[in-house]
């Protein structure tokens, strides 16, 4: 998605619609580039916090006005908050920030689509492992760059995610090569469910939410939390409340 409307009341990144009980947000909205800072991440917690009381809405879709999805965490901001505080505290929670999103999103009771276009990178790809259901557009392009940066891959917990959705040797390869590989690639992976040219991506995402809504809410919920619970344990060792710290003592 390329037009650019205004941010909905209360927030200052995402353009939010209703339609029945589908919910969606464009995220980068009102802005030039696709990074998931601090705003942008703050604009998703408190829409995910929002859907906690609600019974009208059973799934949420997230997209981007942005030419790219996301091109991952704004690294100049941490840098701002590294020398604003070289303690790290400023930096450590911010990142912290995006550990908490990432969680709300895998327990939350809604079902999360996520609509992917153009590059998804380092923190957006991360972000997006935590969606119940993903589709790329055959164009769409992928990428985990930490290595290449010199960072480590510490950004909302998501290494756990990644290995239990794609697999260990998989992930290992990427994350040491940093190659960009494709969206057959990550349809072959399991990173994406479905891979439609982009001028198909809405109906591809409707015939999700058209068969979700017809769904009780009840049942869907029960079923999310089950399987979210054998995802979760999966996942012997949780190293992502350590991401900030990681992350914050690598740059000092």
């Amino acid at each position: 998605m390329t037009d650019d409307p205004q941010p909905s009341e209360g927030y200052k990144t995402l353009h939010i619609d209703q339609d029945g009980p589908v919910l969606t947000a464009r995220l980068h909205t009102g802005r030039t580039d696709a990074v998931l800072d601090v705003a942008a991440i703050d604009d998703l917690l408190k829409l995910l916090d929002s859907l906690t009381e609600r019974t009208d809405v059973k799934v949420l879709v997230l997209s981007s006005t942005a030419e790219d999805f996301c091109l991952g965490a704004d690294r100049t901001e941490f840098a701002a908050a590294r020398e604003a505080d070289p303690t790290g505290a400023a930096l450590r929670r911010i990142v912290d920030k995006g550990y908490r999103l990432c969680q709300a999103l895998e327990t939350t009771d809604t079902i999360t689509i996520a609509r992917l276009s153009g590059r998804v990178t380092g923190a957006g790809l991360a972000l997006v492992s935590y969606f119940d259901l993903r589709v790329g557009a055959d164009t769409s392009r992928y990428r985990m760059p930490e290595g290449v940066l010199g960072l480590p891959p510490a950004w909302g917990g998501a290494t756990g995610r990644l290995i239990t959705e794609v697999g260990l040797s998989r992930i290992r390869e990427l994350m040491l090569t940093c190659r960009e590989f494709d969206a057959a690639t990550a349809h072959r992976i399991d990173l994406l469910h479905e891979t439609v040219p982009e001028a198909d991506l809405d109906r591809a995402v409707s015939a999700w939410t058209r068969s979700l809504s017809r769904r009780s809410h009840e049942s869907m919920i029960a079923t999310k939390r089950m399987l979210t619970g054998y995802a979760r344990a999966d996942r012997t060792v949780d190293l992502g409340p350590l991401d900030a710290n990681l992350l914050t003592a690598h740059l000092a």
